[in-house]
């Protein structure tokens, strides 16, 4: 990591300690010569007039510390925007596959990663784009999953998809997830979909509660295009980018998923491996 002059700080909204973990940081890095610029809801816990959007947070910036769950997590993600920022994810929220350093790791994790003693490890993102009628109105990048899912209560949709332009099915069912190996642990998991290690060079389709029981969770190359062409009437089919962002999709609408240009750089603890956390957030059986 080259020399830190300025660190990028996204918070939660809503978390009651906040406040004094943020005032904290704040401090420790001033004491260092370090700048910080904070996102609106890290300015508001230490009443700060300067925040700022999030997307423009890691301007400037060698580090920027994400205070919140996987949620918070992948919203920073996104803000990083393709830059070779790493991200040090502070886990304050619920389960975190991603946020894997705990409050009380908090400072000594960053003595390590201000000498160099941390551990970077990249995550593939996954860019979607929506089609409609032949133009592209619509472009993401997601660091867990795409979906296409459905609007209204208790009917299935139609998704016609392809891998490579090679037919799979039209899949049946109450929605389709287009994951990377990061989302594997995520939406796809609860699916059915298989655990993929981060490193693998895959993508993984997940069909949610399809009416055809054979169709089940497939695995394939990173190198893939993955085209669905929703057949849903209306505005019955819905969009959704990482579980926060996304769009209502109309019959005939393609969204075409491949991996991204674009990694995410995140900071580990460095004896903390995946095996650990699968261990520890899904209570495996230790040895």
């Amino acid at each position: 990591m080259p020399d830190i002059k300025a660190v990028g700080v996204i918070a939660k909204p809503g978390i009651p300690r906040a406040s004094a973990i943020v005032s904290g940081l704040v401090a420790w890095w001033r004491e260092r010569g370090v700048a910080t610029r904070l996102d609106h809801e890290a300015a508001r816990y230490i009443g700060s007039p300067n925040g700022l959007a999030r997307e423009d947070v890691p301007e400037g910036t060698q580090l920027v510390i994400v205070l919140g769950g996987d949620g918070t997590l992948l919203a920073a993600a996104r803000a990083i925007a393709g830059r070779e920022i790493p991200l040090f994810p502070v886990n304050l929220g619920g389960l975190g596959f991603l946020t894997a350093i705990t409050l009380e790791q908090l400072y000594p994790e960053l003595e390590c990663a201000i000498c160099g003693e941390h551990r970077v490890v990249p995550r593939r993102m996954l860019h979607g784009e929506v089609v409609r009628n032949g133009k592209t109105v619509g472009s993401y990048e997601a660091l867990n999953d795409i979906v296409v899912g459905k609007t209204q209560i208790a009917r299935m949709i139609d998704l016609e998809t392809y891998v490579d332009s090679q037919f799979v099915s039209t899949f049946k069912a109450d929605g389709l997830i287009i994951s990377t190996p990061t989302g594997s642990t995520a939406y796809s998991l609860s699916a059915g979909g298989p655990i993929l290690f981060p490193a693998v060079a895959a993508i993984c389709i997940t069909p949610v509660c399809p009416h055809t029981l054979t169709n089940r969770p497939v695995v394939v190359p990173d190198t893939s295009v993955i085209e669905i062409i929703s057949k849903a009437p209306g505005k019955e089919a819905y969009l959704t980018v990482d579980g926060q962002v996304g769009e209502p999709l109309i019959e005939d609408d393609r969204v075409v998923c491949r991996s991204s240009e674009h990694k995410i750089y995140l900071i580990r603890p460095p004896k903390m491996f995946f095996f650990d956390v699968l261990r520890e957030k899904l209570k495996w059986g230790e040895r």
